[in-house]
């Protein structure tokens, strides 16, 4: 097998936060996605002013949603939502393409702050049993796709693995870490905390379909092997790279996605395409408001009462729409 010419990172032109980067490594039919987000995710945990814990959670959520979405090859949305028993009983991220983010999570406090107290306030520990619902949506007049996967006490990683062994039946390994940083602002010179997540995403995508064989889904006996792919070579050595990723490397601003690339995959040469930028934006407005509020009436055009309007608030961006009655 050749090797690629593998060019140093001294010579990239490095893309830098809020920036998904697709990459291939040919010699191992590997491809994926890396990203590190930072003034993104900053801005969007800020403005809900969730707790610490929470923050962890939803940072996770919200790289493994940018690094799903990001796929897409049309204008649509990816929705990844969870419903558990947890202290966070419903988180939701919904991704817009090209590259729109925004974020919510309902949490119990007192909850929270037992469960900080007894030291289970992970990200799994914080969702608790439930599940994970991941929507693709192409818009009006299409019909919508989503896979369900069981929240079992396990961790967003391992969630991701089974849910790509369940719907795409294709070989996915995802590694996510959320940090919290301090950092000095250049203008006032106040050491201020922020809040950087990283991730990335590897699918083993053989030309060769033969080598891309899938058994079925588990049958529940003790004896059976849980991969459900045959071992090959390439996805083992891929796989085993993944396994040397650092959580520090994945947040640190230091080591940039390329630099992390450059690690994993030099001995086999690895090419890094253009990136997609992503910022943290809200999609509502007081027409979708308008419309949505219209839809709970079984007769919109029956007369109302004087001075009867509509108050509504979005929980992603927290906008206050105060709708008058002659709009309904």
């Amino acid at each position: 097998m050749t090797t690629p010419t593998q060019t140093d990172p001294a010579d990239y032109t490095f893309v830098g936060d809020d920036v998904v980067v697709p990459f291939a490594v040919e010699p191992l039919d590997v491809r994926g996605r890396a990203v590190q987000v930072g003034p993104m995710l900053d801005t969007l945990l800020k403005r809900h002013g969730y707790p610490e814990d929470v923050c962890f959670l939803m940072g996770e959520l919200i790289v493994l949603s940018v690094l799903l979405g990001t796929s897409l090859k049309f204008d649509g949305n990816f929705i990844l939502q969870t419903q558990s028993d947890g202290p966070v009983s419903l988180a939701v991220v919904d991704f817009s393409t090209p590259g729109s983010v925004r974020a919510y999570a309902r949490f119990d406090q007192a909850a929270i702050d037992a469960a900080v107290a007894a030291g289970k306030a992970s990200p799994r520990e914080l969702l608790g049993n439930g599940i994970m619902a991941m929507t693709i949506d192409q818009g009006e007049h299409t019909q919508r796709y989503q896979g369900i996967v069981a929240l079992d006490g396990t961790s967003l990683e391992e969630i991701s693995h089974q849910y790509f062994r369940q719907s795409e039946q294709i070989p996915t390994r995802v590694r996510l870490t959320v940090a919290q940083i301090m950092r000095r602002d250049a203008e006032s010179g106040n050491v201020e905390s922020g809040w950087r997540a990283g991730g990335i995403l590897t699918q083993f995508l053989p030309e060769a379909s033969d080598r891309l064989k899938t058994r079925d889904l588990p049958s529940g006996r003790e004896d059976e092997d849980e991969d459900t792919t045959q071992d090959d070579d390439a996805w083992v050595e891929a796989s085993a790279l993944m396994d040397t990723i650092g959580d520090d490397e994945l947040s640190d601003p230091q080591i940039n996605v390329e630099r992390l690339l450059y690690r994993l995959f030099n001995e086999h040469g690895v090419r890094v395409f253009d990136g997609a930028p992503i910022q943290e934006r809200c999609t509502c407005s007081r027409e979708k408001v308008i419309a949505l509020v219209k839809t709970f009436d079984d007769d919109p055009e029956k007369p109302r009462p004087e001075g009867e309007g509509f108050q509504t608030k979005c929980e992603f961006c927290g906008i206050l729409y105060d709708i008058a009655p002659e709009e309904l």
